[in-house]
């Protein structure tokens, strides 16, 4: 897949859903409308983006550590992973990498795709066609965060004498 068929993504996070205790995978476009893309994911897939996300850094290699180190000593230089479409409920993914001048294109899950993106640090895309038809635009006629940062700037400035009556 192309880059013009693709939008970047940045993953903001992972999280165990309730009530269903799910662990869930949230990405979001990284300019234009901002589509949320959520993907429930495995719970040690959960564990392997979370490590990293928390700047935790195992005493020996994880799985996805591993699959990165074993790419690079071989001389293959991961490019991208896409997350390409969703099929009977199914979302798919493919790594893009560079070995010997050739592009392979190799089929995984989201999550492991998201799980070595991270780790070596490469760019994280959506097809356009799966953005537009799973894609989900947050609203910002909510204006949540503004408001906590001016209430956490009031409190942060507040004196006692402001209550006073005159």
């Amino acid at each position: 897949m192309n880059a013009s068929e693709s939008v970047e993504l940045e993953l903001l996070g992972v999280k165990i859903e309730a009530p269903a205790n799910v662990p869930l995978m949230q990405l979001r476009e990284t300019s234009g409308e901002r589509r949320t893309l959520s993907i429930y994911i495995g719970a040690s897939e959960y564990m392997a983006i979370d490590h990293v996300m928390q700047g935790r850094v195992p005493t020996r290699p994880l799985t996805h550590d591993l699959l990165v180190n074993v790419f690079e000593d071989l001389g293959a230089h991961l490019r991208r992973v896409v997350i390409t479409e969703m099929r009977e409920h199914t979302y798919f993914a493919e790594i893009e990498l560079l070995h010997q001048g050739q592009t392979h294109v190799i089929s995984c899950r989201p999550s492991d795709a998201v799980a070595l993106a991270i780790r070596a640090e490469i760019p994280i895309a959506a097809s356009t066609t799966l953005l537009s038809e799973v894609g989900v635009v947050e609203s910002d006629d909510d204006d949540s965060e503004e408001i906590m940062v001016e209430f956490r700037d009031f409190i942060d400035n507040i004196n006692p004498e402001d209550f006073q009556k005159q």
